[in-house]
């Protein structure tokens, strides 16, 4: 029998059993080619067997997450660290699927860490147009006796074709000024509220305003690598319309197809372990009366541990 949760301990580990309901909803390998058969559904089986026979430019954006070459345990499915050449071989094999699959104008963003940073962005130039490495800090991981400790991840931006999809003003960030400048005795690109003065700022590729979901969060599952949805909110705001399909091809415990879910866009995750299924699905069923993203709210993304949401005239 499980351990019992803390009262404030949110984090998502229902069992294969106990969400069987949430496995049901899931499609699984057979019967993919058709657009209406895949259209905001959780595909249960593995990548390499579905990707092929998935409808040509269904997607509009595709979002991957792909094992890092790391050893790591995927609930009894270990995806074990490889030689550098295999792990480029097995990089080249699962990338080499997405531009069919991917629009014309479409976009492409491929995670990764440090030491697989420079394989991914090689190998993804050969199918799509680079466009940007985006650098993000985790503000988690353990410190290290003889080395720098690893608080940074990648994350590649391509595109496919010419006129892709790019929203600035859906992903700037609010800041507190510190120092606030005025012109003529007004704000300079800042107001000033009950709790202080912010600006929105244009996002650069360093984005350190993003918090890795911890158990008092209701994101929070207990997938080794989850991403934050705050982290997804932002690619898929950016590089993405309402009404559009969004793709994931390691889809993990949901977060992409439940961002999708709640910012008005189609999904489809491809995910080979029935327990991150019944994850993600119960996720995607909550989604449906909740829409909360934390760190972003009425259409603002806000700085990391920002005390207050001040309301702007």
């Amino acid at each position: 029998m499980p351990d019992e949760k803390a009262p404030r301990n949110k984090t998502i580990d229902t069992t294969l059993e106990s969400g069987k309901r949430f496995l049901e909803r899931c499609v699984f390998e057979a019967d993919t080619s058709d657009y209406n058969n895949i259209i905001d559904k959780t595909v249960n089986g593995d990548m390499f067997t579905v990707c092929p026979s998935l409808p040509d430019g269904f997607a509009d954006l595709i979002i991957a997450d792909p094992p890092y070459n790391l050893t790591k345990d995927f609930n009894g499915a270990v995806f074990s660290k490889r030689k550098e050449s295999e792990y480029e071989k097995y990089t080249e094999s699962w990338l080499s699927l997405m531009p069919r699959l991917l629009r014309e104008g479409g976009s492409i963003y491929v995670c990764c860490d440090w030491r697989t940073s420079l394989t991914v962005g090689r190998i993804l130039g050969k199918y799509f147009t680079l466009q940007n490495r985006i650098t993000w800090q985790r503000e988690k991981g353990r410190g290290a006796g003889s080395n720098w400790k690893n608080g940074m991840e990648d994350i590649w931006f391509a595109t496919k074709g010419g006129g892709h999809t790019f929203n600035l003003d859906a992903v700037k960030i609010r800041r507190r000024v510190l120092a606030p400048y005025k012109e003529g005795g007004k704000p300079k690109d800042w107001v000033r509220t009950k709790n202080g003065a912010f600006r929105d700022t244009c996002p650069s590729n360093f984005w350190d305003d993003m918090t890795v979901p911890f158990w008092s969060m209701p994101e929070n599952t207990a997938h080794p690598t989850q991403k934050p949805e705050k982290l997804i909110a932002k690619i898929m705001l950016a590089s993405s319309n309402a009404g559009d399909t969004v793709f994931d091809p390691f889809l993990g415990s949901g977060t992409t197809s439940v961002v999708a879910k709640k910012l008005g866009r189609h999904y489809l995750g491809i995910e080979s372990n029935p327990l991150y299924c019944v994850w993600a699905e119960q996720r995607i069923d909550a989604a449906e009366s909740d829409k909360r993203i934390q760190g972003y709210s009425n259409g603002v993304f806000w700085a990391r541990n920002e005390k207050y949401e001040p309301e702007l005239p």
